[in-house]
């Protein structure tokens, strides 16, 4: 079983993910920087499960045709780390012509990019795996044949991980409390949830890297220039946050919302709201803080705001009501600290 519990995994501080919100903008979110521990499904029943659709539609098991991955000890920072793909379970996306170049991550991230994880998975994967899963940080460089999609990308990052770090995971499906996501009124969507226009451009780039973070650029409406990610920023009104995505499934929109520091949400989410296609979105609420703010996160709460909750409601048409439900897991089996190229 190598070391699959050579420890518990040490919880990356929850609030960084909130610090960049409130400082800037978070981009694909790197969704072990905002989670808390959340009770494991261990309890529950499971059963196994099959391997995504996602994977089967991009081609199944592929590999690169040249890999090196090296340990860096250079402290993190906005100049240390970076990736010319964005490594996070959404869209966004540049075609690099078959180049993966990925400098000061931790495993972690590179396991959420490979199984294109959800918040909810996440939490669960970060809790399985040893503490230098989260602490100790690697360079990937990689190429693969031809002009890979970023779905091919992960699964060629899957056969990378599964041969240097001796990574073996299986899928479940395990029975435990959820929240299903409906419409608060039947057939009726809420003014800042639309369908995405079919004759509208809508880029995946990525937006140009910048020597510190910035906002991502935003439409004149308040929507972000780019699709397929997540974009969270101050909102123009002081005290409060905006969240929003453009041209975005259903399914992916309620699998982020599982982020407690953002948004209050502390279990996974299904979409039971019966949309198909794809939406754009923008919701502004106020953050429920606890605790001290991060280190020079110049922010006050609006008390007059509504929370997350509220502005779903309000401004989307939706409304989250617990139960309990199926949730699709990963199970780690093996992984090992890997040797020096």
């Amino acid at each position: 079983m190598g070391n699959r519990h050579a420890g518990t995994g040490r919880k990356l501080c929850p609030k960084t993910a909130l610090a960049a919100a409130l400082m800037g903008t978070l981009w694909a979110p790197l969704w072990p920087q905002s989670q808390t521990a959340q009770p494991t499904a261990t309890q529950s029943s499971a059963s196994r499960a099959s391997n995504p659709d996602w994977q089967t539609a991009a081609g199944g098991k592929m590999s690169f045709d040249v890999a090196s991955v090296k340990q860096d000890t250079a402290a993190p920072s906005p100049t240390t780390i970076n990736s010319n793909i964005p490594l996070g379970p959404q869209e966004m996306f540049s075609p690099t012509g078959g180049l993966l170049s990925a400098t000061n991550w931790p495993l972690l991230q590179y396991v959420i990019f490979a199984y294109k994880l959800t918040p909810a998975q996440t939490q669960q994967m970060q809790s399985q795996l040893p503490k230098w899963a989260s602490t100790d940080r690697f360079d990937i460089q990689a190429r693969g044949a031809g002009n890979p999609t970023k779905d091919q990308f992960r699964l060629m990052m899957q056969d990378l991980l599964a041969d240097r770090f001796k990574l073996a995971v299986h899928y479940e499906i395990k029975q435990q409390p959820v929240f299903a996501l409906v419409l608060d009124k039947p057939g009726k969507l809420g003014t800042k949830l639309q369908p995405h226009p079919e004759d509208v451009p809508c880029s995946t780039a990525p937006p140009p890297p910048s020597a510190a973070p910035a906002p991502p650029p935003m439409t004149a409406s308040g929507l972000p220039e780019s699709c397929g990610a997540l974009a969270v920023t101050r909102s123009p009104t002081a005290g409060r946050l905006r969240a929003g995505a453009r041209n975005m499934p259903m399914d992916t929109i309620t699998s982020m919302m599982s982020v407690p520091q953002l948004f209050g949400v502390d279990r996974p989410v299904l979409n039971k709201t019966g949309l198909t296609g794809r939406y754009d979105f923008s919701v502004e609420f106020t953050p429920q803080l606890t605790g001290p703010l991060p280190p020079g996160a110049n922010f006050q709460p609006d008390e007059s705001g509504p929370t997350f909750l509220q502005a779903l409601k309000e401004q989307l048409g939706l409304k989250l009501e617990p139960e309990t439900g199926p949730v699709e897991v990963i199970v780690v089996d093996h992984v090992d600290h890997p040797s020096e190229n």
